[in-house]
């Protein structure tokens, strides 16, 4: 293994290095003068054309200043990325590793596991760095709401729910930039802002899309896990999108970017493009005459950086031209240097500097690699277990393994994934425990003939127990390409059927997909014992699966989106971006939040092998909602039924949740404790919606006192079609597991008039 001494052979020249004579002495090398003043005086040493150099993805050197070209397109979505070129594996860093997808890792509902991955993740890429490999600007994560279930790339979002998409942003966020105030460790994107959830469907593109979206689905849906991420987050980029919202591009629209990302929500850090956004607002959505107007327009909406040439080519004429200043490019670097600088890279010799020891020995580690197995374990997700199928017996076991996804590696790990440490497949995971049969039954996961199902059924009848593991792969959905219907493709659901009749013991359907799958004929099907989702499990993903069909792990995670049935495409064109139900045009809404009808599986489902049992020990009944001056109480809306959350003093008001939390069965588990919230009745959606969540693990027999504190303003608060965040006054229920509390929400008129 290459030493961090030799790894540091390999690096290309560093910016302010002692021991060049050129550099020594100048202003913005020195690490004891404010950073703003270090900014300024890099600035100020440039020229136009240096500086416009310096405004994409692979921004050029400046030799005369030490400066070296940087690459500031990096992934690392669940895991160190090569999907963009400013990392590379090979040598002394052949892979890293490869944690389940996100919408996987979502299930377990485990702030602390999601901010834990951030920080192997962070530790493994400034390894690379450290090494010449990689880059520390990682665009990552993806945290927009997966709103329509045939979105290929939901399966790099956290989920349906905003509440959730925000929490796992904020805490992925913080794992990957570490805790100074100041330093990052490496610096996260969130992506893609906003309302972009659409890629390839039914002749329309994301490069083409203009999403209509109210003020209200905005402010309540589409925006709730960047502000999180921002605000909470404290992230050091955020990354504008391909389509546009309400007629204009998001990269060139200044209420999105200058007031709201940077004005309302006070990012400190940069705004990125999504790669060649501009260009494509330019060419493909004719928003400007001419791409000096184009390169113009992004730039004074607040854009900083271009992942695209676009800017490099056309922002010098723009200048010239007067479209333009040189002031508004300076506050561009302004904030694309500064995060450049809080990373350490005008700071001089990389390896004196903090996280400068780690090395290739600080990559795919046996901690890194049993967090892998351990997010893989949390994620899976229990549909059904009918009479107790599982776990299976780990005794003198004959399994057939059966199905296109039962031998897989890369499969497991999704998109936006780098190279993997190594692979245990399903198959591998359940041989540990018992001799196997394999049969794939189908080539792959397309499964476009029944040749081989005859095989697969001659394995299912000799064997004790079938295990299919069935279900999507990238070739069904990814990035740009969105799906067209929510079944198994091809003969898969006859492979499934034909197998379960031909079982000589019990069948177990094992599933990989990101998106919801409508398996309503399995879940009918009283000779398919169990069924599990997997999502894309990542590098253990098959060591984790058997895990949990074997009983060594108790399954914990639930649902982070609604699975529906296939009737539900036909009433909501992915184009339509409401949220809410209109019944008078016969559009159902979306997510478990609006939409009502018959599901497969509902958001926030999962089972257990153990039982839990809640009881509500402390909450209050009654919040008095203080007001922040006279003025706000003379201008609020209390008198119909609810108060403008800006006319609130919303700090002291958090709500402590009290739950006794008691494992009743006799296994070990994790439980996820989720809070749900509905408003009083009214003209309000009556629909609850997520306010809380806390994961806990319990032995058989144990009980434990769970608080969750829940901030009114934020979680009881509803929007109204103007987008206007408001508290109605009245009757609010919490909703835990069975248990159902009420909370009178009044306003505090006494204390205004004291």
């Amino acid at each position: 293994m290459l030493s961090i001494h030799g790894a540091e052979k390999c690096r290309a020249p560093f910016a302010c290095d002692a021991k060049n004579g050129l550099t020594r002495s100048l202003k913005f090398c020195r690490v004891n003068m404010p950073l703003h003043g270090r900014v300024r005086d890099l600035i100020g040493r440039l020229t136009l054309q240096e500086k416009i150099g310096l405004l994409v993805n692979n921004a050029a050197a400046v030799p005369r200043l030490g400066i070296q070209g940087y690459e500031w397109w990096s992934e690392a979505l669940h895991g160190v990325s090569n999907v963009g070129p400013g990392t590379k594996f090979g040598g002394a860093f052949p892979g890293a590793t490869s944690f389940p997808q996100v919408i996987t890792t979502a299930a377990s509902f485990n702030e602390s596991l999601w901010e834990e991955i951030g920080r192997v993740v962070s530790d493994e890429a400034r390894a690379m760095f450290n090494g010449g490999t990689a880059g520390l600007t990682y665009w990552s994560p993806n945290v927009n709401v997966f709103r329509d279930p045939r979105w290929g790339r939901g399966q790099e979002t956290p989920g349906e729910d905003p509440v959730v998409a925000g929490k796992y942003a904020a805490s992925y966020v913080r794992g990957l930039q570490g805790n100074s105030r100041f330093r990052l460790k490496v610096a996260a994107c969130c992506k893609h802002y906003t309302a972009y959830d659409l890629d390839n469907w039914n002749g329309v593109d994301r490069y083409r899309f203009n999403a209509i979206v109210s003020k209200q689905d905005l402010e309540d849906t589409y925006d709730v896990p960047f502000k999180s991420c921002v605000v909470e987050g404290k992230v050091a980029s955020v990354m504008c999108s391909y389509n546009q919202v309400n007629g204009k591009p998001t990269c060139a629209d200044p209420n999105l970017l200058k007031n709201t990302i940077r004005g309302e929500w006070r990012l400190n850090g940069y705004i990125v493009s999504d790669c060649d956004s501009v260009k494509v607002l330019y060419e493909n959505q004719h928003y400007t005459a001419t791409p000096e107007e184009a390169a113009a327009a992004t730039i004074k909406a607040g854009l900083d950086l271009d992942c695209g040439p676009f800017l490099a080519i056309h922002t010098e004429n723009a200048v010239k031209g007067g479209l333009l200043n040189e002031e508004d490019v300076n506050m561009a670097l302004a904030n694309t240097i500064t995060v450049q600088m809080r990373l350490g890279l005008f700071d001089g010799e990389p390896s004196a500097q903090p996280f400068g020891n780690l090395g290739p020995r600080d990559v795919c580690t046996p901690a890194h690699q049993q967090l892998a197995l351990h997010a893989a374990q949390q994620g899976i997700v229990l549909l059904q277990n009918r009479g107790r199928t599982l776990p299976l017996s780990r005794t003198n076991l004959t399994v057939a393994a059966i199905g296109p996804n039962a031998d897989v590696t890369v499969t497991m790990i999704g998109n936006y994934a780098g190279v993997a440490c190594g692979y245990t497949t399903p198959l591998q995971g359940i041989s540990r425990y018992a001799k196997t049969i394999h049969q794939s039954g189908c080539i792959d996961v397309a499964c476009n003939g029944n040749q081989q199902f005859g095989m697969a059924e001659a394995a299912a009848s000799q064997a004790d127990a079938t295990v299919l593991v069935m279900g999507l792969d990238q070739s069904i959905e990814a990035e740009f390409r969105d799906r067209k219907d929510l079944l198994l493709p091809g003969y898969q659901q006859e492979l499934i059927s034909r197998v379960a009749r031909a079982s000589r013991g019990p069948t177990i359907l094992v599933l990989m997909s990101g998106g919801p799958i409508d398996v309503s004929f399995a879940k009918n099907d009283p000779r398919i014992g169990a069924i599990l989702w997997a999502g894309y499990p990542g590098q253990a993903g098959g060591a984790a699966i058997a895990d949990v069909l074997f009983g060594t792990t108790n399954p914990g995670g639930k649902l982070p989106m609604t699975w529906y049935p296939q009737d539900y495409l036909a009433k909501v064109p992915m184009t339509n971006m409401g949220m809410r139900a209109d019944p008078s045009r016969g559009y159902p809404g979306r997510t478990y939040r609006f939409y009502k009808g018959p599901v497969v599986f509902p958001f926030g489902h999962g089972r257990s092998y153990t039982t839990f049992a809640h009881s509500l020990v402390q909450a209050p009944k009654e919040v008095a909602v203080p007001f922040t001056s006279l003025y706000a109480l003379q201008n609020t809306t209390a008198a119909r039924n609810s108060i403008r959350v800006s006319h609130a003093n919303c700090e002291p008001l958090v709500l402590g949740v009290h739950i006794d939390v008691k494992n009743t069965g006799d296994m070990d588990g994790a439980h996820t404790l989720l809070v749900f919230s509905s408003p009083p009745e009214g003209k309000w959606s009556t629909n609850k919606k997520l306010i809380g969540f806390e994961k806990v693990h319990l032995v058989a027999g144990s009980e434990k006192r769970v608080k969750i504190d829940i901030p009114v303003c934020k979680h009881l608060s509803v929007v109204d079609r103007f987008g206007i965040r408001r508290l109605p006054i009245g009757k609010h229920d919490l909703h835990i597991g069975d248990l159902k509390h009420s909370i009178s929400l009044q306003a505090n008129l006494e204390e205004i008039k004291s």
